[in-house]
């Protein structure tokens, strides 16, 4: 049901603490048209302020396969902005995001992913696939569900390739997107190719998850396990025991182990996908151009595997500018440096 507030789940507690946040300010290059190659704008220099939080409740709707928790705030006839999380994180990510954009007069939509927080599947004989594809549709049935024809898509880790994939499969639904560390759409068959050993080493969490030894770890440990790879990928990070504590409660949800370890061994051609997303996933195998307006972010002190930016340049054909964004700012780059995650996605909601 749209609207309906769930206050055992939420209550009254914050959004997201009254933390150290991040001012920019950011002077634009002339856009240039991606095929150029790589065009850049100049870095972003983050300096620390104090920014309000912001206090909402936690909303449910039936979209899809799933029942969907997700936060509004904004007006509701506002351009509606869709900001998604990856993993080992949740919506707090966009803690002090949200209310930035929503003061700007965006209507803004923060979902938890399907394996995370108050999200539900509906039925019991749905495959709990992790697969990209199935995060995407997801996107799709939650736009359909809220009768949001089109939206501004932003996110990070899982969340950034989800916005890639809509994009690439939807334009037409996606007014423009954000995406931190670039192109992101992936495929069983580009997963086969093995790559130099200091790379692959990056990825030792993946490969931990396709033992049983793994999955069992995981599911233990889930939380020390989000720690870890919180502090790993953003090394500079000072986040708070309560900061985490909030985040961590998302990882209870009682698919969050199946979605996790099907995702990373389903990369690795080791779990069957959902034969319904055949199609869906012979279109990504082909690695689509996006074309949609896009800005994408790299922080400066992400210390989880994530790719060069000259390298995906010419993947965005439409209007397409990339930012770095200093300061020792790591993976979860809309938590870390909110201001600038902000900036972009009013930015490129002008395009």
């Amino acid at each position: 049901m749209i609207g309906k507030d769930c206050p055992n789940i939420f209550g009254r507690r914050r959004f997201l603490e009254v933390a150290v946040g991040a001012l920019a300010t950011t002077q634009l290059v002339p856009d240039q048209p991606a095929n150029a190659g790589l065009v850049l704008d100049r870095p972003i220099e983050v300096a620390q302020s104090e920014v309000p939080g912001s206090a909402t409740s936690l909303k449910q709707i039936d979209a899809g396969v799933l029942g969907v928790g997700y936060v509004e705030a904004g007006p509701i006839d506002g351009p509606t902005v869709i900001l998604l999380h990856g993993w080992p994180y949740d919506i707090h990510s966009f803690g002090e995001v949200t209310p930035r954009l929503a003061s700007a007069g965006f209507h803004v939509i923060v979902p938890y992913a399907r394996g995370y927080g108050s999200t539900r599947f509906l039925s019991k004989e749905t495959p709990r696939t992790g697969q990209p594809s199935a995060l995407a549709v997801d996107m799709i049935a939650l736009m359909d569900a809220l009768k949001i024809k089109q939206a501004t898509v932003a996110g990070f880790d899982w969340g950034a390739r989800t916005a890639d994939i809509v994009a690439a499969l939807w334009p037409d639904r996606v007014k423009g997107i954000v995406s931190v560390s670039g192109y992101l759409i992936g495929s069983q068959e580009a997963g086969k190719m093995p790559l130099p050993p200091k790379a692959e080493l990056q990825w030792w969490y993946q490969y931990y998850f396709a033992t049983e030894r793994g999955r069992e770890g995981y599911f233990r440990y889930r939380r020390e396990f989000a720690e870890l790879i919180w502090k790993l990928a953003s090394p500079k990070w000072e986040f708070s025991d309560a900061m985490f504590a909030r985040s961590a409660a998302a990882f209870d949800n009682p698919d969050h182990v199946d979605i996790v370890i099907h995702n990373y061994r389903w990369r690795l051609g080791l779990a069957q996908g959902d034969p319904s997303l055949d199609e869906l996933e012979a279109k990504l195998t082909a690695a689509p151009e996006i074309a949609v307006p896009t800005i994408t972010l790299e922080g400066d002190g992400n210390g989880a595997p994530h790719p060069d930016p000259a390298g995906y340049a010419k993947k965005f054909s439409g209007k397409y500018l990339h930012r770095l964004v200093k300061g020792g700012i790591g993976h979860n780059l809309p938590q870390e440096a909110p201001a600038a995650f902000a900036q972009a996605v009013i930015d490129v909601s002008k395009s």
